[in-house]
């Protein structure tokens, strides 16, 4: 075992010695972070989110009770802090203040809306949302809250049909009665649409719920995927040694291959866990970044490592060269970066690819990151680390079998 430690030991020595690989390894997704970090706000000593402050403006030439509605929400003190909002009466200021990338969107409700949509006209007028390319996450949430605010309102409008044809069928009311109490149930909908937009702040099983920082997930995101070109380029030493001749010579040295092949495996497996947990810290002190508790982050760092490395190792075992294993290397960390949300939210994605998504240690290790940075425990990241555990003895397992087939040990 200590000789499988001392290879280890060696690999990880010569690893950080690598000027170029510590500039990869550390200095990338340590500047990525702090980009990305500017972007978002989180640097400007605004809500730790970046969302905060949205400017948004509405023009309301509705003379009914959805355009008030409408106005009531994104003015109410609820989303004050969420949103700063700005009513005008002209819809060409409002499109001029998008085209001068002074609000993220403007929310437009045309005249007539509220009586086309509680008389069904065929021809009704049309809420109309302008985003600003220029903010898209801003102007995604105020197009959620119109949408969510519809939405309700809708539903409210086809229960009041029924109820009304009910009522018809039953003899409770007229023919005649049915226009005005259509409209009264619709309006009366309508003015609750909007009752349980919030934003705040949820106690989880009794703890306080920590205030989101956006670190929490930047940070881990460009460290899992620079991992793994740290873990590839790890074992493509493995390569390169088989071909130069110096694996083969230290297989004839008193040492056992499972301990040669063991010592290389975790010599990987120690490179992944030197990267993220110097990144992990370096973000905590220099940025302030609450990861929650210490014994969970040490367990999720490792777990990480862990899952990446049985990548790594994998291709070892599967390459023919180290240019192919370089190469390999690229494209995986690339697409797992993009299937385990290290460049955004993984729910963006198709339906049928998340399944993909779970196969990356990029997706287990965010989502835990994240969680902890919330409040999370030991507890509540237990699938994360499990998860990550079976990943990397699966691909331990399947490195090691190929290894001996291929007779490289």
């Amino acid at each position: 075992m200590s000789k499988s430690l001392l290879i280890a030991w060696k690999d990880l020595t010569l690893a950080f010695r690598d000027i170029g690989g510590l500039l990869l390894m550390l200095l990338a997704p340590f500047a990525l972070t702090i980009g990305i970090g500017l972007v978002t706000g989180r640097f400007s000593g605004d809500a730790n989110t970046g969302l905060s402050d949205i400017p948004v403006v509405i023009v309301n030439q509705d003379e009914g009770t959805i355009g008030e509605t409408i106005v009531a929400i994104f003015t109410s003190s609820d989303l004050a802090a969420l949103l700063d909002p700005t009513t005008l009466a002209d819809a060409g200021a409002a499109r001029a203040a998008i085209d001068a990338d002074e609000a993220a969107a403007a929310v437009i409700v045309p005249a007539g809306f509220s009586e086309a949509v509680f008389t069904a006209a065929e021809a009704a007028p049309q809420i109309e949302v302008v985003l600003n390319p220029e903010r898209p996450v801003s102007a995604g949430v105020v197009q959620a809250i119109v949408e969510d605010v519809l939405s309700r309102v809708e539903v409210g409008r086809v229960g009041g049909q029924v109820a009304i044809e009910q009522l018809l069928q039953t003899g409770r009311i007229t023919p005649d009665q049915a226009g005005a109490i259509g409209q009264a149930f619709g309006e009366q909908q309508a003015s609750t649409a909007g009752g349980t937009i919030t934003v705040r702040r949820v106690d989880v099983s009794g703890r306080a719920a920590e205030a989101f920082d956006v670190l929490t997930v930047i940070a881990p995101g460009f460290a899992l995927m620079f991992l793994m070109f740290t873990v590839t380029n790890a074992g493509r030493t493995i390569v390169q040694e088989r071909l130069a001749g110096t694996l083969p010579r230290l297989l004839v040295a008193p040492i056992g291959a499972g301990q040669v092949l063991g010592g290389k495996l975790v010599g990987i497996f120690l490179i992944g866990v030197a990267q993220v947990a110097i990144l992990i810290v370096a973000n905590g002190l220099l940025f302030s970044v609450n990861w929650g508790d210490p014994l969970a982050v040490a367990l999720l760092v490792l777990a990480s490592a862990a899952g990446a490395a049985g990548w790594g190792a994998l291709l070892a075992a599967l390459a023919q060269s180290p240019a192919q294993i370089g190469g390999l290397g690229s494209a995986l960390m690339l697409i797992f970066g993009i299937l385990g949300g290290s460049f955004g939210n993984v729910l963006t994605l198709p339906a049928w690819l998340m399944p993909a998504a779970w196969i990356t240690p990029n997706y287990w290790g965010i989502q835990g990151f994240a969680a902890l940075g919330t409040g999370a425990g030991l507890a509540e990241i237990a699938p994360h680390l499990g998860a990550l555990l079976a990943m990397a003895v699966a691909l331990f397992g399947v490195a090691i079998v190929t290894f001996r087939r291929r007779g490289l040990v």
